[in-house]
């Protein structure tokens, strides 16, 4: 049966986990996982603009990741530059548009300079919003935010008792986007590791044991066909989204 358009979700947010894992049950160095995982990416971003879902963020490198072995790290830098400059065209022509979200600082000038281009070569793309989390933490997200919002305060365009959620929010990353409906995590762990912790409050959580290069088109859809059968109540009972749901 179809899913209808009011059962999908508007925004998925993804932890993409197990590249490593699936490399070594292979007898592969870790790299190759890595590799593998970047080409099951592209399919789920295909797929998930196929399926018509609006925003898809990916957790591609963690602020917690640069604690891996240099070797790794400087691996996963090249890998993410390598894709930026190879998918940016192919994003605009599927009408997919790109943002980076995280702390930039830290990366070498030339990958800052292509997640711009990136951006912007995709920019005028209207259908499916991809967000790539790159030295993203949740817990950044909120400090910084918070540091925003005391700036203003010191500054004497904001009163402390102004604040409330709403503000706090519009400082954090992707505000002009709705929050994830939708929390999905490969590779068998049972955790947010960080990820959109304010933005993902009241997600519905899915924790898939599939490696990430096995969490192919048809394990998103079962994705989608869990979310389709939960009942989504934001505090409420079920009596009473029972008696303001139209359908």
């Amino acid at each position: 049966m179809p899913m209808t358009s009011a059962a999908l979700p508007r925004h998925i947010a993804l932890v993409m986990d197990g590249n490593g894992r699936w490399a070594k049950a292979r007898g592969q160095a870790r790299h190759k996982g890595h590799r593998a995982g970047y080409e099951n990416l592209r399919q789920i971003v295909g797929h998930s603009a196929r399926r018509g879902i609006q925003v898809l963020t990916v957790f591609a490198f963690s602020s917690e990741n640069w604690n891996r072995p240099k070797g790794e790290v400087n691996l996963l830098l090249q890998l993410l530059t390598e894709a930026l400059r190879r998918e940016a065209p192919q994003l605009r022509d599927n009408n997919v548009r790109l943002r980076l979200i995280g702390e930039r600082s830290a990366f070498p000038e030339r990958l800052v300079r292509q997640m711009a281009e990136a951006e912007a070569i995709t920019a005028p793309s209207t259908g499916l919003l991809l967000q790539v989390a790159a030295n993203y933490g949740g817990r950044w997200d909120l400090l910084q935010a918070c540091r925003a919002l005391a700036v203003q305060v010191q500054a004497g365009e904001l009163q402390p008792e102004q604040i409330d959620e709403a503000c706090l929010g519009q400082q954090l990353s992707f505000a002009d986007q709705p929050d994830p409906d939708l929390f999905i995590r490969t590779g068998g762990e049972q955790r947010m590791s960080n990820f959109l912790l304010w933005q993902s409050a009241y997600a519905e959580l899915y924790f898939s044991p599939l490696l990430w290069p096995e969490f192919g088109p048809e394990a998103l859809d079962q994705a989608l066909a869990d979310y389709a059968g939960r009942q989504r109540r934001f505090g409420k009972t079920g009596e009473q989204v029972q008696e303001t749901d139209p359908c």
